[in-house]
């Protein structure tokens, strides 16, 4: 049985509402990504971001290689697209992407959601391991794309809010 604490700790945790994001990244002929809740803002002279990736996974291998990523901020309605992102086993980011609007970062050549409420291209500054976790602090080389007309995705208590 695991520590009481951690379990406690995973609860009150689940309660804090967070944006979701998606971050892409190609590895050669390869592109990858997956839906992060831990994700922010870090400085704004100059510009950077802090993404919070599991260290055992192969994407936390491949951003340890590339570092350049892109992070595309969901909105309400791509809620799919997240769970997409999200699950075990998932395939090359071209196929979860393959029905949806999307592009090549022009920095980092990473796959890009088109339908979000923002998206920024990175370049990883630092490596920080922390617990089970690896995070990724990055400067934002450009801005993508911004829509200001669209409702971020939001997730608090294990769910998705509406």
């Amino acid at each position: 049985m695991g520590d009481p604490l951690t379990g406690e700790f995973a609860e009150a945790i689940a309660g804090f509402a967070t944006g979701v994001v998606v971050l892409t990244v190609r590895d050669g002929r390869d592109d990858l990504g997956t839906t992060v809740t831990a994700f922010m803002s870090v400085s704004l002279e100059p510009p950077m971001v802090l993404a919070s990736v599991t260290t055992s996974s192969y994407l936390t291998e491949v951003l340890n290689r590339q570092d350049r990523w892109a992070a595309t901020v969901l909105a309400s309605g791509q809620r799919a697209l997240a769970g997409r992102f999200a699950a075990e086993g998932r395939p090359s980011a071209r196929i979860l992407l393959a029905s949806e609007p999307h592009h090549r970062g022009e920095h980092s050549e990473a796959l890009v959601p088109e339908s979000g409420v923002s998206a920024m291209e990175c370049e990883t500054r630092r490596r920080v391991e922390a617990g089970d976790h690896t995070l990724f602090i990055a400067e934002v080389l450009s801005t993508d794309y911004l829509a200001r007309d669209r409702t971020p995705l939001v997730r608090a208590n294990r769910r998705y809010l509406t």
